[in-house]
């Protein structure tokens, strides 16, 4: 139980893409759901200066919408734009720390299935979904892998659903032994095997060789069955990018596990929806924080990122749980 020193602090939603527009979006599901994103910073040595930690903080979008954060703190917390991707996160210090800090954040968001969203690329963020990154090369394999599957095919759309038929029936949602889970699209093609961010990053990398812009985000995934409950880990997703379209989502991974089960119609889905079954937390790979986080960049924003007197501390521990709500009312409050 969180102690009377702790603070709590309702803040305010931030809306993501005022540019957005969702198309084709009338009668799709929804979700409205308190979302509980815990974390307790342990094992902080004796006479550390200081403790910082950022948490990803969702943003409300043409996909969620964010009616409520509250945060549990042992003292004051900044909201604060990160330099990239147009996340954002919850940012708290202590200095000097005792040797245990909890947080606790409270979302209470509504996600809407996403069935596309149509929107104009500038040539600014074209070139950015078009880019390789460090994890994500757009040659050697990769771009061997998507000159296979897309042999024969004309135009982005028959090569984009060509890329995604190929690695959602190539790779096996599989965590096991080590090198899953960094989004390393090499790593994904040699093993053909991962999970979500394994998947995804394979798909990101053939779409950009390929000339089609494609883009990351990663939040959690909510079991489908309302109710109440733990949430295992995070999950993420991707988009790839048609003129005359607009960004087509794709979940590849769980396409796969639906493949696995026999489940077509769940595959073919997964190319074109993302249920409503998920929250955003952040999008993009790289990440900088703010303030700028003494460590590297962050692979991708989904947990805790803290640093003990300028160091990166991993001993902590997290957890999220859902529980779904009344839309009706959550919109009267």
């Amino acid at each position: 139980m969180l102690s009377r020193r702790y603070l709590s602090v309702v803040l305010g939603a931030i809306f993501l893409g005022a540019g957005l527009a969702v198309s084709a979006q009338q009668g799709l599901a929804s979700r409205t759901f308190r979302f509980t994103y815990q974390v307790t910073v342990k094992d902080i040595p004796s006479g550390a200066r200081s403790v910082d930690v950022w948490v990803p903080y969702p943003q409300s979008d043409a996909l969620q919408t964010i009616h409520s954060v509250t945060m549990r703190a042992p003292g004051a917390v900044s909201v604060n734009r990160l330099p990239e991707h147009d996340n954002t996160a919850l940012y708290f210090r202590q200095a000097p720390p005792p040797k245990q800090v909890e947080l606790t954040m409270e979302v209470v968001a509504t996600r809407r299935e996403n069935a596309g969203l149509r929107e104009e690329l500038t040539p600014a963020e074209a070139r950015e979904y078009l880019k390789a990154e460090a994890l994500v090369p757009l040659d050697g394999p990769v771009r061997e892998l998507a000159v296979e599957a897309t042999r024969g095919k004309k135009g982005d759309a028959e090569k984009a659903r060509a890329i995604y038929e190929k690695v959602t029936g190539m790779m096996k949602y599989d965590k096991s032994g080590t090198g899953w889970g960094r989004g390393d699209a090499i790593w994904a093609c040699d093993a053909k095997r991962g999970n979500c961010t394994d998947f995804h990053a394979l798909i990101i990398g053939m779409a950009r060789s390929q000339g089609i812009p494609a883009r990351f985000a990663i939040g959690a995934s909510l079991p489908p069955q309302r109710g109440t409950g733990d949430i295992a880990g995070y999950h993420c997703w991707a988009e790839m990018y048609l003129k005359g379209q607009g960004w087509v989502p794709v979940d590849s991974s769980e396409a796969a596990k639906a493949l696995a089960t026999g489940d077509v119609a769940k595959k073919n889905y997964y190319y074109g929806h993302h249920d409503e079954n998920r929250i955003e937390l952040s999008r993009g790979r790289h990440i900088s924080l703010s303030p700028r986080q003494k460590g590297e960049a962050l692979n991708f924003f989904v947990y805790p990122y803290v640093e003990v007197d300028g160091k990166k501390h991993e001993a902590m521990d997290r957890k999220f749980t859902f529980e779904d709500l009344d839309p009706a009312r959550v919109a009267a409050r």
